[in-house]
């Protein structure tokens, strides 16, 4: 009930400040506006200018042209010339009457200027700006167009400054409005994130028992940085952090501050630390945080907001008491890209790194996002977590969703591994993009060779597991060979670049060993396997000719000479990796040739069977 009255109230001052509005505008147009009789005090000076404008019907009986009165004028026949709104009435000395039109007072000047310069005699000048020559426009429709012309010019200022006040007002106080309270959401909640759960546990049990802290002098950290790429939960992480303390929670992101009005970005800042002290305990989220962009030295009027706003959120940080039981929890990807003075002890002083889940939790952030659908009973998700390695929750999510579009698109009744399967290959690759119609015989001989080259290798140098070869066409790829791996791997053995780097270029010596020569289909290959050959070089310390020293240590400005040898160095580890995978390729040449045949009788082969090919004895012991 009080809501609603002090919302009427305001209504109420809002009718009275535009009625008030109303009233002046409609006074000064009444103030200025000429009275349509002048008293006898504001007729003319001059005997024949106070009877024009007394009467000004003789006058209008005779309409003549410019040119006449030009003519008078040089003869020093007129003797009184009286300026209306709409005409110029004209006495002379012989007696005539007569008006010329003159709407716009273009030609009156005109007139005027000549006549100081040429006439022969003087003639007096009368003032009629009450007087109407022909039929009365001002009295009817006109004047009153004339009047809501006058009145809007007048109030569409007034109600254009009015209107960005209340946008402005708006801007700001609606970062007041974001108070949640995510009760049901615990750490429980969150697959994965061990690290960070743990390093957030001694947060929530300050906003929990904030009493015990402060008896041992100690507080909680004023800021949390947390790191990580896009989806991997951060935002998940804060609120679960919020439903675990029992807290508020506040949600914003770095682009929020901005505004297309100098000062309301800094008026945000505060508008939203009040509302976070008004509402502790409370988490204060900050998506995106590095939006606030660093300070600059500029002198624009974008620099100097931007720094402004900085500087606000910076004095608001070191505003809060140990006591007050507000955190601000930053989120970004991009940390280099904060202000140095956001990252000093006081303010954001703890870092926690929300990192991508591995194979175990990636199954059971598959079955969770499965569980909301009519999925088929027998669903590997150990084997879909090994197909999506690197992949962030977000991602998961996705291919979950975009499985059961493909379900409906084949009008199936349930959700099934194959389903799973053709999302993971959409999300990873690409859809299908048809490519293989425009190939020729050839091209797709040659597709199949290459493919079945990455296969063969990654299944004899166990460089992976081999999910699946196609060559059926997906994104930009022409053909694809998905390689997985069992366990996600955090530090990778020389032994393991160099099988990957073998894998690579098994593809191209697939090519030159069958076909006889190479084509532009290994580009990718190249440039990938060319990236961890050099980083093997210049920042692993894995190839023997190089050496110890690292490139990393090197500023760049001085690193070109440096460059060009570890590229040669790189070159010659290719080509002896190359060497070594056409020995493999040579060895199992029968699988080669096999697998390239039944991809183009199948255009799909399914890992087991590349096995099958390339280990026959391990599957007859088997």
């Amino acid at each position: 009930m009080k809501q609603t009255l002090l919302r009427f109230l305001k209504t109420r001052r809002a009718l009275a400040a535009l009625a008030l509005l109303v009233g002046v505008a409609v006074g000064g147009v009444w103030l200025a506006w000429p009275a349509a009789h002048s008293d006898a005090g504001l007729l003319p000076a001059g005997a024949a200018g106070r009877e024009m404008a007394l009467d000004a019907a003789p006058w209008q009986e005779h309409q003549r042209d410019g040119a006449a009165l030009l003519a008078d004028l040089k003869a020093g026949r007129v003797e009184a010339v009286g300026i209306t709104p709409d005409a110029l009435l004209v006495s002379t000395a012989a007696g005539e009457r007569y008006f010329v039109l003159d709407g716009r007072g273009a030609f009156a000047n005109l007139a005027i200027a000549q006549a100081r310069d040429a006439a022969s005699s003087p003639f007096e000048l009368a003032m009629l700006p009450q007087v109407h020559v022909g039929p009365d426009a001002r009295g009817g429709w006109d004047r009153a167009f004339e009047v809501i012309r006058v009145l809007l010019s007048l109030l569409l200022p007034v109600a254009l400054i009015g209107v960005v006040l209340h946008v402005m007002r708006q801007d700001v106080f609606s970062m007041g409005k974001l108070v949640q309270r995510p009760r049901d959401i615990r750490f429980a909640d969150v697959i994965g994130a061990s690290e960070a759960k743990a390093a957030l546990s001694d947060v929530v049990q300050f906003l929990q028992q904030p009493a015990r802290f402060a008896a041992l002098g100690a507080h909680a950290p004023r800021g949390v940085l947390m790191l990580g790429g896009p989806g991997v939960g951060k935002t998940l992480l804060a609120k679960a952090l919020a439903g675990e303390a029992g807290v508020n929670f506040i949600a914003t992101n770095g682009s929020e501050f901005t505004s297309k009005f100098f000062g309301v970005g800094v008026a945000k800042v505060k508008q939203l630390f009040a509302t976070a002290r008004k509402n502790a305990p409370c988490i204060l989220f900050i998506d995106e945080i590095d939006g606030l962009a660093k300070r600059s030295q500029g002198n624009g009027a974008a620099e100097s907001e931007g720094n402004r706003i900085i500087n606000q959120v910076l004095v608001e940080m070191d505003g809060f008491a140990e006591n007050a039981g507000v955190i601000v929890i930053g989120a970004t990807n991009l940390a280099e890209n904060l202000d140095e003075a956001l990252l000093r002890e006081g303010r954001f002083d703890r870092r926690v790194h929300v990192k991508l889940p591995d194979v175990r939790d990636r199954a059971d952030i598959l079955r969770l996002y499965a569980k909301k659908l009519p999925a088929a009973p027998a669903l590997d998700f150990e084997r879909l977590a090994r197909v999506t390695t690197g992949l962030a929750p977000s991602a998961l999510a996705y291919i979950v969703n975009h499985a059961a579009l493909v379900a409906a698109r084949e009008d199936a009744a349930e959700v099934s591994m194959a389903h799973l399967m053709e999302s993971v290959e959409t999300a990873r690759i690409g859809e299908r993009n048809g490519a293989q119609r425009a190939l020729s015989p050839d091209e797709l001989h040659r597709v199949a060779v290459h493919e079945a080259g990455h296969a063969v290798v990654a299944s004899a140098l166990h460089s992976g597991k081999v999910e699946k070869v196609t060559i059926l066409p997906r994104g930009g790829a022409l053909g694809v060979t998905l390689v997985t791996q069992e366990e996600d791997k955090t530090l990778y053995p020389k032994s393991f670049i160099e099988a990957r780097i073998q894998m690579l270029l098994a593809g191209r010596g697939a090519e030159l060993l069958l076909l006889g020569e190479a084509s532009s289909g290994a580009a990718q290959d190249l440039q990938e396997c060319s990236r961890l050959a050099l980083d093997m070089v210049a920042r692993y310390g894995l190839s023997e000719q190089a050496g110890l020293f690292s490139l990393a240590a090197v500023p760049a400005q001085h690193a070109g000479g440096l460059m060009s040898d570890a590229v040669k160095q790189a070159n010659a580890l290719l080509n002896d990796l190359e060497a070594r995978c056409a020995e493999v390729l040579q060895t199992h040449l029968h699988a080669l040739k096999s697998l390239t045949a039944e991809l183009l009788e199948q255009e799909t082969v399914e890992g087991d069977r590349v096995e099958e090919l390339v280990h026959p004895a391990l599957r007859r012991a088997a």
